[in-house]
């Protein structure tokens, strides 16, 4: 199976993209497609990485998002594959309002199981499309920022461009 490889511009670094049909299978603020590739489910690892130009609504996505516009990025579809639990976890956080990010504790009390902190944060850990599943918009109990693949400077910049 052959998926499109795209990396845009952004005021937070180069953002890479691979998708298939229109969805999204993997993102992040890196130049290397192999920074993404392990995070993408067996069962959706595409054979072949094809360049794109343009990804259509994602790409546009993108752009409104660093426009001060994150209600796109919501829209895009995205193709991960986990458990049950994490699955619906990563639904839950495309629900999480841009400008008011959650705790892990909030975080896995939306998710359905209060007691389950240490699986919401593993499933933060695990979100391949990030952006379009704003694992960025969770934070420590204290406030403070927590962990990020991406580095913490990008998840500050990401919660500051949400805030307005």
């Amino acid at each position: 199976m052959k998926a499109q490889l795209l990396t845009m511009s952004t005021p937070d670094g180069p953002f890479t993209i691979i998708a298939r049909d229109g969805a999204v299978l993997a993102s992040g603020w890196t130049a290397e497609a192999a920074e993404l590739t392990g995070q993408i489910h067996p069962e959706l690892l595409p054979d072949e990485l094809v360049p794109a130009l343009d990804l259509g609504d994602i790409s546009d996505a993108v752009v409104a998002f660093y426009a001060g516009d994150p209600e796109p990025a919501m829209r895009v579809r995205v193709l991960q594959k986990s458990g049950p639990f994490r699955s619906h976890a990563w639904d839950v956080l495309r629900t999480v309002s841009p400008g008011r990010p959650v705790t892990y504790t909030e975080y896995a009390e939306l998710s359905g199981n209060p007691r389950a902190v240490r699986a919401a944060a593993s499933a933060c850990a695990l979100n391949a499309a990030a952006l379009f599943v704003p694992c960025h918009r969770v934070v420590r109990t204290d406030g403070t920022l927590g962990g990020f693949r991406w580095g913490l400077a990008v998840k500050e910049s990401l919660l500051g461009r949400e805030k307005g």
